[in-house]
């Protein structure tokens, strides 16, 4: 009935989540971020907001039309032919020998790992909050079988590491539905509305992974325990004496892994790391650049301080990441998507600054957080490169194999902290994907190898996500971007340049229609200039011009930032905040290329611009300010006159 339907709304919930907040009574809307992003826009307040849903280019495509993954029933065809298993694609496709592994010969390490930090600023699905199956209480990590929301991922015959039979295969949890979606809405409603997935994170680029994306967690992060603006901070350790990252309260600590990875039985662990993403501690190269933004909130907030000290924390605060939100918004558009989409797509589709419109949707795509956006994966070396001063192989730290560098927040804690491994992203190349090298065994044989019953497989995972979201195939993404879309053999080897990939492809799809998009989009060669074919440049490109057209307070929006304060934004640089908040002296300018003698070569931190600050001063316009201020200041010139007398008599009692 409908009151029955009205207590379901309220107690799961799911009112909340589509009742519209009342943004005039919003403190500083026009001038900071809500946590959430609740009221950036104000029109439609819950637009590119957190915990809300993926939006969809394209309609979904389920099993039964509402609600069940793609190939949930092995018999149902799709284009006359049946899915092949996601791990059958993953061996005959994917699979690499890491020995042979191609390294970018443009782009560092950096890129890579950049690209998983930036994503972990715009995309996160929450999985099922049940382990169980709804129906007959299954433990999901435990059985094979398919019953919501356990859709474990088969294993073929003859698979050559996992053991086949009647109980073989990787468990995956469903991604949790969007309240009133899915076949809770068919059942109880008797309205079949599609599942839809919920993202987490807010739409927008605003460092969401330093700051949390949830009221409840920002506030958890901040040092509320003096005036500074500040985020909280490691109280049991250092990293040669600078800041480390706040140990999580959690119970259960996944992160003790180093007795496992070592085999040192008496070997101290520590508990996981805690920042804005709850994933901050999947790799400790991901770990280091949080610790770094971290420190460098920090860093500015103190700075901050100096310059206007009649400032409360909240505007010390508020102020510092309003600048670490323009860093990422101009190290993105302007250093990292062009190595990815190329000079064509930027020029096209991300080129000069069009303005902000109420009317554009920035809410994050469906393919473009579960296929476009994990192009990454391909390009992810089998080692995490650690480098002394000299860029070279750390001699006491060595390089870690990276199967060995999930979860182990230990590693910098007590193996020589982030500036190796900083020096490493820096100093080393990206892995290349090519259409012969794709997924390191790292990812697709041992990944989170000493934290998971089995270890996972990424590439089979990144496609059954796909399935169980009901993301369209290859083609219909290909048409959706004006590109062709290839019937046959033939013409799918002049899409990807490859005769034996399309001839491999089509064995186990029977048709291009029917490609897994992530599948599609990692197989096709670059576009001139970039490190993803054409689909992806479509994909990436279309979400990132909505992510920015879309947000009021982007940076280069009149009245988010003065003239002068955007014009010093502009000189802002990823090399800069290394030097500020590490312990390394020399860097490359662009860290995202290869250092090369001739045009990027390897140049002390003295000669990398820093950010001037001068733009924030402001200058206080009450009268309690103004006494603050005064008293500030006769502060320090009550101090210096006390050095001067007490310098001036120990020269008089020395002569």
């Amino acid at each position: 009935t409908p009151e029955e339907l009205d207590t379901i709304v309220r107690v799961t919930g799911c009112a909340a989540r589509v009742s519209k907040p009342s943004c005039h009574t919003t403190p500083n809307i026009n001038k900071y971020r809500t946590a959430t992003s609740i009221c950036n826009n104000l029109k439609y307040p819950r637009l590119g907001a957190s915990n809300t849903p993926f939006t969809r280019w394209l309609p979904a495509q389920y099993d039964d039309g509402i609600s069940r993954p793609k190939g949930w029933d092995r018999n149902t065809r799709f284009n006359n032919f049946m899915l092949p298993l996601v791990r059958e694609v993953s061996n005959r496709i994917l699979a690499t020998n890491d020995a042979g592994v191609k390294c970018d010969s443009k782009y560092t390490h950096m890129v890579t790992l950049f690209g998983q930090w930036n994503d972990h600023d715009l995309t996160f699905t929450p999985f099922s909050p049940s382990i169980r199956s709804y129906s007959n209480g299954l433990d999901c990590d435990e059985s094979c079988e398919r019953s919501e929301p356990c859709f474990p991922i088969q294993i073929p015959p003859r698979d050559p590491r996992l053991p086949t039979g009647r109980d073989s295969c990787i468990p995956v949890f469903r991604s949790a539905p969007v309240c009133g979606t899915g076949e809770s809405a068919f059942n109880f409603g008797g309205v079949a509305n599609k599942r839809e997935q919920i993202n987490t994170l807010t739409a927008f680029l605003d460092l969401g992974q330093v700051y949390g994306s949830e009221e409840g967690l920002a506030r958890d992060l901040r040092d509320l325990t003096n005036d500074g603006g500040l985020l909280r901070v490691n109280k049991q350790f250092t990293d040669n004496g600078r800041e480390l990252l706040p140990f999580t309260k959690v119970t259960g600590n996944m992160c003790a892994t180093r007795q496992r990875v070592t085999n040192q039985t008496n070997a101290k662990e520590v508990p996981c790391f805690i920042a804005g993403d709850a994933r901050v501690d999947e790799n400790i190269a991901l770990t280091s650049i949080h610790t770094m933004f971290m420190r460098e909130h920090n860093r500015l907030a103190r700075a901050l301080r100096r310059l206007n000290p009649q400032w409360d924390a909240d505007t010390l605060y508020q102020e510092a990441r309003k600048i670490m939100g323009a860093y990422t918004q101009v190290f993105v558009f302007r250093h990292y998507l062009p190595h990815i989409v190329g000079p064509d797509t930027m020029s096209r589709q991300l080129g000069r600054y069009p303005g902000y419109n109420e009317k554009i949707d920035p809410s994050i795509a469906n393919v473009f957080a579960t296929a476009a956006y994990r192009f990454a994966h391909l390009a992810i070396q089998p080692m995490l490169s650690r480098l002394d001063s000299n860029y070279k192989e750390h001699a006491k730290f060595p390089s870690v194999p990276l199967f060995k560098a999930f979860f182990t927040p230990w590693r910098l804690v007590f193996e020589g902290g982030i500036d190796p491994l900083i020096r490493g992203l820096v100093g080393r190349p990206a892995k290349l994907n090519t259409q012969n090298h794709m997924m390191v065994d790292a990812l697709r044989e041992r990944l989170f190898q000493f934290v998971q019953h089995l270890a996972l497989d990424l590439g089979s995972l990144n496609m059954q996500r796909g399935r169980d979201h009901g993301l369209p195939g290859y083609n219909a993404w290909r048409k959706f971007c004006g590109l062709s879309t290839p019937t046959n053999q033939t013409q799918l080897a002049v899409v990807l340049n490859n005769k034996d990939l399309a001839r491999r492809l089509l064995q186990l799809y029977g048709t291009p229609a029917n490609i897994d998009v992530w599948m599609g989009g990692v197989a096709e060669p670059f576009v001139q200039g970039g490190r993803v074919g054409p689909l992806f440049a479509c994909l990436i490109a279309t979400q990132f011009q909505r992510i920015r057209q879309g947000d009021r307070l982007w940076y280069e929006n009149p009245g988010v930032f003065t003239s002068a304060q955007r014009a010093a934004l502009s000189c802002a640089s990823l090399a800069r905040i290394m030097c500020d908040n590490t312990g390394i002296l020399k860097v490359t300018s662009n860290p995202f290329k290869i250092p090369n003698r001739k045009t990027n070569g390897i140049i002390n931190c003295n000669r990398i611009p820093q950010l001037n600050l001068k733009a924030w001063i402001v200058r206080p316009t009450n009268t309690k300010h103004i006494e603050e201020y005064i008293g500030s200041c006769l502060s320090l010139v009550q101090t210096h006159v006390q050095i001067i007398f007490v310098v001036s008599f120990i020269g008089f009692s020395q002569s």
